[in-house]
């Protein structure tokens, strides 16, 4: 279901923001990962983006939980990301306690804690460009309401990713979604040192980094590289009220 349609509203508009504004694509896409968590009732959301290269990598996980689920359904090239990633196509509804489908995936996710799956595409006009997967800690169903609302979510992100790539060239969009990509060792790195410094737990760790980027207006990912490389100190981060 959807827990809240003014939410929804919002995000919708701060994600199309990026439609005429300078943005961090890391920035974006955990935005959208942690609205599709409130917004669609599911205990926790992530995003795949496909590199140059061709291949999905992690970009964005509202938990620690998450992303390390997500790196294993990487590994074992299968589960719902995979597929809807593949197929260009929503992947909804799947109990993988009943399920037959992914048995490796399932078997961790399951031990994870998750027993509902769902993906849909970050897609337009036939381009795939990533998924979004969105995990839920009982059986339940996405809705039509909810799909959609979701998938409105996906393609508003899809359509500012794109938006901003049209005036780069190939190689230096290249560069850009390289660079993307490569951000998430340098905030892996800067959760570790926020950790260390401050007691907290990862995912702690990660919301201290992301809300003092968002209170002083900076790139989440430039912000990671600076605490990861020692030009800004962990206990200087802005606290958690």
């Amino acid at each position: 279901m959807i827990t809240d349609e003014s939410l929804l509203l919002r995000t919708l508009v701060e994600l199309a923001d990026n439609l005429v504004d300078d943005f961090d694509v890391v920035e974006l896409l955990t935005h959208l990962a942690y609205s599709s968590v409130k917004v669609l009732d599911v205990t926790a959301a992530g995003v795949m983006l496909v590199a140059p290269s061709g291949a999905l990598q992690v970009v964005a996980s509202s938990s620690d939980a998450m992303r390390v689920l997500e790196l294993y359904e990487l590994q074992a090239d299968e589960g719902p990301c995979v597929d809807c990633y593949r197929t260009g196509e929503p992947v909804v509804n799947l109990d993988l306690g009943s399920s037959p489908k992914w048995p490796l995936f399932a078997s961790v996710a399951l031990a994870a804690g998750f027993r509902s799956v769902h993906a849909l595409p970050l897609r337009l006009r036939g381009r795939t460009m990533g998924a979004l997967n969105m995990f839920g800690a009982s059986p339940g169903a996405l809705g039509p309401d909810a799909a959609a609302a979701g998938q409105a979510l996906a393609d508003v992100a899809t359509i500012a990713i794109i938006q901003h790539q049209v005036t780069l060239d190939a190689q230096t969009l290249n560069l850009q979604l390289s660079q993307a990509l490569n951000s998430r060792i340098a905030i892996e790195q800067a959760k570790g040192k926020i950790s260390q410094a401050s007691g907290l737990d990862m995912d702690l760790a990660f919301k201290r980094l992301r809300a003092h980027a968002r209170n002083h207006n900076l790139h989440l990912s430039q912000l990671a590289a600076d605490v990861a490389g020692g030009a800004v100190r962990p206990d200087s981060l802005d606290r958690l009220g």
